[in-house]
């Protein structure tokens, strides 16, 4: 039999939810954007497995996308991935959000900088130079223009809110590559797994830079 990957992605507004066989993305569901992931991920991922009629018990691995991203998002599709992937005995295998953008830059590009909004007025910026990721940060958009250097190619859901401010300088990627796609993380997911690389399901976190809003503000209070 064919390996068989349920891919979850939440870290944006949009959730997603695919199945693979493979390498290759046979299925896919998206969460609606005014709908809580927490509610709707479950049967979704059901409706999609009893579609292909797979059984939990039949998955080679799980997929799932880690961030940075909305702390709430990423905190249920983790949670869903982790219980699957130990309740079904599959594979574990995350991926970060922003490798899997900067995977759908146009070919040839050789820098690209993948941005997203922090709050509070900042941005998470991660640059990749032919597909090698540099550090995680998190910077005023004034900053990271300022250096930004010319040539480089920007995409990622930051582009929301700062697409305007873009020197021409710089390669902006159309809309429908500023979020990841399931078929990115999967190509990544199986370079992951050439290498022999697994995720343990007590060890995997999302990956946040800070506190949520929810989180400062208590600790304000204490």
């Amino acid at each position: 039999m064919d390996d068989r990957f349920l891919i979850i992605e939440t870290s944006n507004r949009r959730g997603q939810v695919a199945v693979a066989i493979g390498e290759r993305v046979v299925g896919m569901r998206l969460l609606e954007e005014a709908r809580r992931h927490a509610r709707d991920l479950a049967p979704l991922v059901q409706e999609l497995l009893r579609e292909h009629t797979w059984r939990t018990r039949e998955l080679t691995g799980v997929i799932v996308s880690r961030g940075p991203g909305s702390y709430t998002g990423l905190r249920v599709g983790l949670m869903s991935a982790k219980t699957l992937a130990y309740a079904s005995g599959c594979e574990l295998i995350g991926i970060d959000t922003f490798a899997a953008i900067a995977r759908q830059a146009p070919p040839g590009a050789q820098r690209v900088d993948v941005i997203a909004d922090a709050h509070q007025g900042k941005i998470y910026v991660q640059s990749f130079v032919n597909c090698q990721g540099g550090p995680l940060s998190i910077q005023t958009s004034a900053a990271w223009l300022e250096d930004l250097a010319s040539g480089t190619w920007v995409t990622g859901p930051g582009l929301e809110i700062c697409a305007g401010s873009l020197p021409q300088y710089a390669g902006l990627t159309p809309p429908q590559d500023w979020l990841p796609r399931p078929a990115s993380l999967l190509a990544l997911a199986w370079e992951r797994r050439r290498r022999g690389e697994r995720d343990d399901p007590f060890g995997l976190e999302p990956l946040y830079l800070r506190a949520s809003a929810a989180e400062e503000k208590w600790r304000k209070k204490e």
